[in-house]
């Protein structure tokens, strides 16, 4: 078997590689190697940027500098591949307010390519949505607690309304990146799978402010730096690890059932800002700095995923929980501390 990860030197797309190579299987890494939600962290993102890809050319993986908006480019390198897997993105909601351009070109644009490149080849291609796209007025209708925010039902399904509340770039070209990858399947039944991905973390995420909150926490606690709190932080989401979704990703390639999934840890690894920050204080066994940075705009404050779709489906279901998770994401931050020294 083959595969073409884009995005692939990423932090989700490197743990995809991870998985298919440790298989025994041929992969392709698909990377522009940018650094835009890098520079914005307080370490050195040179060293981060290379981090992944010195890591997968470790496990045999082909490195391809290449990027999703360039379709003859793309459908070349894609043309005798049994499945795409589709991370490359802009994912932050600060940069997509800043460069819409970006936005737009990267998540719309190049998510339309890999869907074409995908019909061209006849394979299977899943492709990364995010829960951003359901609706914040969800906001409206939370009940507050002493370390959380409460919500009834607890988790929602793929059914939940979309974009009624505050759109911003982000809600905009993620929606428009899985209403297309529904347009392939319904119009030209194209194998193909939309992941309304929540909370991912784990190892070989350089998490900031910007992106990737449970690595950003974890990376400045452990080297002494400040956690800016946006809101009251007791905003919920249900954390995944990031093998738990690489595992989805091969789950559909198994059973191949086209559409919409949430693809979240679900409620039984929800937590809030503040539970998530007293798990890392625990493990480390020391005070952190906390700092509260106000609002930020089109925030949603809770969401949990209902994962019952995809475990019906796709027999998956998440296996590791955030005790766990956060604990191996501190031990790789202490085994690579050299990577989180302050740059100038």
């Amino acid at each position: 078997m083959k595969v073409l990860v884009t995005g692939g030197c990423g932090f989700l797309g490197s743990h995809v590689c991870e998985f298919y190579a440790k298989r025994g299987d041929e992969v392709i890494s698909f990377d522009t190697m940018t650094r835009h939600e890098l520079i914005r962290n307080p370490y050195s993102a040179d060293e981060a940027r290379m981090y992944n890809y010195n890591f997968l050319k470790s496990l045999n993986v082909e490195c391809i500098k290449g990027d999703v908006r360039n379709l003859e480019v793309l459908l070349d390198y894609s043309k005798d591949v049994s499945y795409i897997v589709h991370t490359a993105a802009q994912p932050t909601m600060t940069i997509g307010l800043e460069n819409y351009d970006l936005d737009f070109s990267t998540n719309v644009i190049g998510t339309y390519n890999v869907l074409q490149t995908a019909l061209k080849h006849k394979i299977p291609v899943a492709t990364c949505a995010s829960i951003h796209i359901y609706s914040n007025n969800l906001n409206q209708c939370l009940i507050e607690k002493p370390s959380r925010y409460h919500c009834e039902p607890v988790s929602f399904d793929e059914k939940l309304t979309t974009l009624d509340g505050v759109i911003t770039p982000l809600h905009a070209s993620k929606m428009t990146g899985d209403i297309y990858t529904r347009m392939f399947i319904d119009s030209y039944k194209l194998k193909a799978a939309s992941f309304r991905l929540s909370g991912i973390y784990g190892t070989r995420q350089f998490g900031g402010e910007d992106h990737g909150w449970v690595a950003n926490f974890a990376i400045r606690a452990f080297m002494n730096i400040a956690l800016k709190i946006f809101h009251n932080g007791k905003q919920v989401r249900d954390i995944i690890a990031a093998p738990d979704v690489a595992r989805a990703f091969h789950a559909f390639y198994k059973y191949q059932e086209p559409g919409v999934y949430n693809i979240g840890g679900g409620p039984n690894n929800s937590l809030s800002l503040i539970e998530c920050i007293e798990i890392i204080k625990n493990l480390l066994n020391k005070d952190l700095i906390i700092e509260n940075a106000g609002e930020r705009f089109g925030d949603l404050y809770y969401f949990v995923c209902n994962i019952d779709k995809a475990s019906e489906k796709l027999l998956w279901k998440p296996q590791i929980f955030p005790n766990e998770g956060i604990e191996m994401l501190l031990n790789w931050i202490k085994e690579n501390i050299y990577l989180f020294s302050i740059s100038s």
